[in-house]
């Protein structure tokens, strides 16, 4: 699976891609709301080798995508979607972007991308974003996007030991419609 927009091209994380992979993934200050953080060019590895899909669109699954810059062929981040177990028509994202390359509009591009993709080739009925409460530049994301917040959970995330807020956000395809950019 491959996407390409004016700046990037998205295509499936893989190990050629590990060393990029951890270079933004391993820092523990940038990724804090992150669930996952490798202490080790091998975690990377793992994940690269045994926790992304194989296809896209396979239920139950995660599929990654590696944000890569169209002049430099630089990995600047990677985006994931998670095709919900069970359920064919909702989808689940996230984003991750390398902290030299915030506040440039990569993620809300590749995103743009990746959701529009998501429902007007799948046809997929709804997008959900789980974000930490604290992580505001992911939310004014999300919001220029078009989500709107539908729940707010207290304390019900375990991350590096510390129970965590969840925020969920949506987006139907009938929105996506009227509102893309």
């Amino acid at each position: 699976m491959k996407l390409e927009t004016k700046r990037l091209v998205l295509e499936k994380l893989e190990m050629k891609h590990d060393k990029a992979f951890y270079s933004y993934r391993s820092d523990v200050e940038t990724n804090k709301y992150q669930g996952w953080i490798p202490y080790a060019l091998e975690d990377c590895q793992h994940f690269i080798k045994n926790r992304i899909a194989k296809e896209f669109n396979e239920p139950g699954t995660w599929y990654q995508f590696a944000i890569i810059l169209q002049d430099s062929n630089e990995m600047i981040g990677d985006f994931g979607v998670h095709f919900l177990d069970g359920d064919e028509h909702q989808v689940e994202i996230g984003c991750t972007i390398n902290k030299k390359h915030h506040r440039k509009g990569y993620a809300k591009e590749a995103a743009n991308a990746i959701i529009n993709h998501l429902f007007c080739n799948l046809k997929k009925h709804r997008i959900i974003a789980s974000v930490d409460p604290l992580n505001t530049p992911s939310i004014l994301l999300i919001e220029k996007l078009g989500f709107r917040k539908e729940a707010h959970f207290k304390e019900s995330i375990l991350i590096n030991g510390q129970w965590v807020d969840d925020v969920i956000y949506a987006i139907l395809g009938k929105e996506w419609a009227t509102t893309a950019t």
